[in-house]
């Protein structure tokens, strides 16, 4: 696991606080503009910083100095408390008044997405980002400023919150602001589809057929079951009128199921109505908890033992994966896993929080395998947690 955070030393006035850290040679060579770059300098390497300045880069990075190192010609960013944290390729946000580092972007990373808003419609019983209702429209400004920074080889970007349609016009905005930055770039859009139901706002999003996916999910084949899962009356009705309007516009689409106690008594009628009523859908997800936000909270309403429901889910998932539904299972470890569901385990978890159980020391499976999220602790662990020897890996 790599954090996203960490302190350091600044020295100077920044003139911004988003910056795209790039090595010297990567710097020179002019692909982002130089007021947006700091300049990421190993320990002992000697750089005039005025012609650097000069040629108006904003800062210098030195994560190896450890001691404040002030300059009197360009701001100085020094002695990160981790140095690994930050490397060339990434962007950060830099407090100068707290010294604080944030990655938002991670050059390298399995996955990267950018937060839009805490501002949700939902509440829904296992959300690991509980909404807030704080007016936080001022993310908007950050993510189009960032947004250039990015590397434009990037495969995929995500836009998560919160519920990002609840940005009305401005996410249409930061959809067009990726397509004109980051053309070869994919869109992964997390909603929970229900303002879709509207159809002028599935007509809004135009731009992003073709170059996003929209990620919503469906909890049951019932109403009743998914509305109290989100609790919010309505919501699967809303749902799936919104998948309805997005698919007649022609978006890719996937379907997220977490599986829980909640959730676990509908799954392979849900599995069913999806190869019933969805058979358009790109890509179905069967999701393991997060034990994070209301998942904690709500600990005794949902846990269950991985290794109880992984036959139904097993199932479940070959059950669509079988009729031409690409289908994927995440956020369960291959140890609790019935082993004919191991081709469609994914190595989902994002590596900023990605751990794994001491118990998997030495499992020939791990390189395989998605582990745990970093919010994994006794209360969420399985009586089937072991290590594969490497003869029983799987063929």
């Amino acid at each position: 696991m790599l954090p996203l955070h960490t302190r350091a030393v600044i020295s100077g006035d920044l003139s911004r606080q988003l910056l795209k850290v790039l090595d010297l040679g990567e710097a020179l060579r002019g692909d982002v503009r130089h007021e947006q770059v700091a300049v990421h300098l190993d320990d002992g390497v000697d750089v005039d910083t005025g012609v650097l300045r000069d040629l108006g880069f904003a800062a210098v990075m030195r994560p190896d100095a450890t001691d404040r190192l002030p300059d009197d010609v360009l701001p100085v960013i020094c002695g990160l408390s981790n140095t690994e944290v930050v490397k060339p390729g990434d962007v950060v946000r830099v407090r100068p008044d707290s010294g604080q580092l944030s990655v938002l972007y991670r050059r390298g990373a399995n996955a990267n997405s950018l937060f839009l808003t805490e501002q949700c419609n939902s509440r829904c019983l296992m959300c690991s980002q509980p909404p807030r209702d704080d007016d936080d429209l001022w993310r908007v400004g950050e993510v189009l400023e960032l947004i250039p920074l990015i590397d434009r080889n990037l495969p995929q970007l995500g836009f998560t919150g919160g519920e990002p349609t609840l940005l009305g016009p401005r996410l249409p905005e930061l959809i067009r602001a990726c397509k004109a930055a980051l053309p070869q770039t994919g869109l992964h859009i997390l909603t929970n589809g229900r303002n879709f139901a509207d159809p002028t706002v599935a007509d809004g999003v135009r731009e992003a057929t073709g170059h996003a996916t929209w990620a919503i999910p469906l909890y049951a084949d019932v109403p009743s079951r998914h509305d109290h899962v989100v609790q919010a009356a309505g919501a699967f009705d809303a749902t799936v009128n919104g998948i309805y309007n997005l698919a007649e516009r022609g978006h890719a689409i996937e379907i997220r199921f977490v599986v829980h106690a909640q959730t676990l008594p509908r799954m392979q009628r849900f599995a069913e109505f999806i190869w019933r009523n969805m058979p358009f859908v790109g890509h179905v997800a069967f999701m393991g908890l997060e034990p994070m936000g209301f998942a904690k909270v709500n600990r005794d309403l949902l846990w269950v033992d991985p290794v109880d429901y992984g036959p139904a889910l097993a199932d479940s998932a070959w059950h669509l994966q079988d009729r031409g539904i690409t289908t994927s299972i995440y956020n369960v470890p291959l140890c609790v896993l019935p082993e004919v569901a191991w081709p469609l385990a994914r190595q989902s978890i994002s590596d900023w929080k990605n751990v794994y159980d001491p118990a998997c020391d030495g499992c020939s499976m791990r390189p395989r395998c998605c582990g745990f999220f970093a919010s994994h602790g006794p209360a969420w662990r399985s009586r089937g947690i072991k290590a594969f020897g490497f003869d029983e890996a799987a063929e």
